[in-house]
């Protein structure tokens, strides 16, 4: 690991832990949580071989409306069944998946043994297909001390539980998701700009949601209100951008050229992070729109400062 993705990884777990001893402003947490997140989740996406899957442009057009359907169903399962019930069934849920992904996250391979050997468990129910689950030594020890974590989780549902799980979800999302294209990644934040735009402006779907669902789905940034004790950002706003910026970090490596479209998205996005925060206040509405535009239009002028350097050096090759 380099210095500046320790840094940021030190950043990141200190001002996850500020809140704790001193009063933060939650709109500067939010900024810089999610910038911090979205860096430290694209070096870990940079890997010696490419991914092994990417999603498509037709999974980019299919997404918004899987994810509508997805949120409309979380909107009646809560208005027709009761909270306590749904959300018990969650942190069921949740408290799997939050061990298997301290586990990764907290992966300690290289103190255990440098030629450690993947793994690789077969189980068989009822003559069916087997199910491969592949993991390392060092993941399973990291997943005792993630077992504790979950349970402390599940039982009190402390806010920097909740964080915790969510940041780790955030990162590996980020690591893990793989974009084909820039133009894939234009398809989908273009989907999710007008998904946005219906689900939160013109229905109260997306907010009840976010309020109802008791689970690491969403950071929680204390503040000084006691009539608004937390702030709230989903994951998706932060993994979704993320996969965006981990693509031209990737470009970037791929072509040998020294982070011009990784700085031009993470400029953009933390622009857009930064202008919806403002929007967000002065309006007093939920508002996360400015990320697909900025961003996109980030990598435009990455693209066109690129172009313009070509052209330079074609012209100079032909003086």
């Amino acid at each position: 690991m380099r210095t500046h993705e320790r840094a940021a990884n030190l950043a990141l777990a200190g001002l996850s832990l500020a809140p704790l001893v001193v009063n933060v402003n939650p709109n500067v947490n939010v900024v810089l949580t999610a910038c911090l997140t979205v860096y430290v989740g694209c070096y870990r996406s940079v890997k010696p071989t490419p991914p092994s899957e990417t999603m498509s442009k037709e999974h980019a057009m299919r997404f918004p409306l899987v994810g509508s359907a997805m949120l409309l169903s979380l909107f009646l399962l809560f208005k027709f069944l009761s909270k306590d019930l749904v959300n018990a069934v969650l942190t069921a849920y949740f408290f799997i998946l939050g061990i298997v992904a301290l586990a990764i996250f907290m992966d300690i391979e290289a103190s255990i043994s440098p030629s450690e050997i993947d793994l690789l468990q077969d189980f068989n129910y009822n003559g069916c297909h087997a199910l491969s689950v592949e993991f390392t030594k060092s993941q399973i020890v990291a997943s005792i001390p993630g077992f504790f974590f979950c349970l402390w989780y599940a039982s009190k549902k402390h806010w920097l539980a909740n964080n915790v799980l969510g940041l780790a979800f955030c990162i590996q999302g980020i690591e893990m998701l793989s974009l084909g294209s820039f133009k894939t990644g234009a398809i989908l934040l273009g989907g999710l700009f007008v998904y946005d735009i219906f689900w939160v402006f013109f229905t109260p779907v997306m907010v009840s949601v976010a309020k109802s669902f008791d689970a690491p789905i969403k950071l929680l940034f204390p503040t000084a209100d006691a009539a608004r004790p937390f702030s709230m950002l989903g994951l998706g706003d932060i993994v979704i951008p993320g996969i965006f910026v981990a693509l031209a970090l990737r470009f970037d490596v791929s072509r040998g050229i020294k982070n011009r479209y990784f700085n031009s998205a993470f400029l953009g996005y933390a622009v857009g992070m930064t202008v919806t925060i403002i929007v967000m206040n002065w309006f007093q509405a939920a508002q996360l729109l400015e990320f697909d535009e900025s961003k996109v239009e980030a990598e435009e002028g990455g693209a066109e400062e690129e172009q313009d350097d070509d052209s330079s050096q074609v012209n100079k090759k032909v003086d």
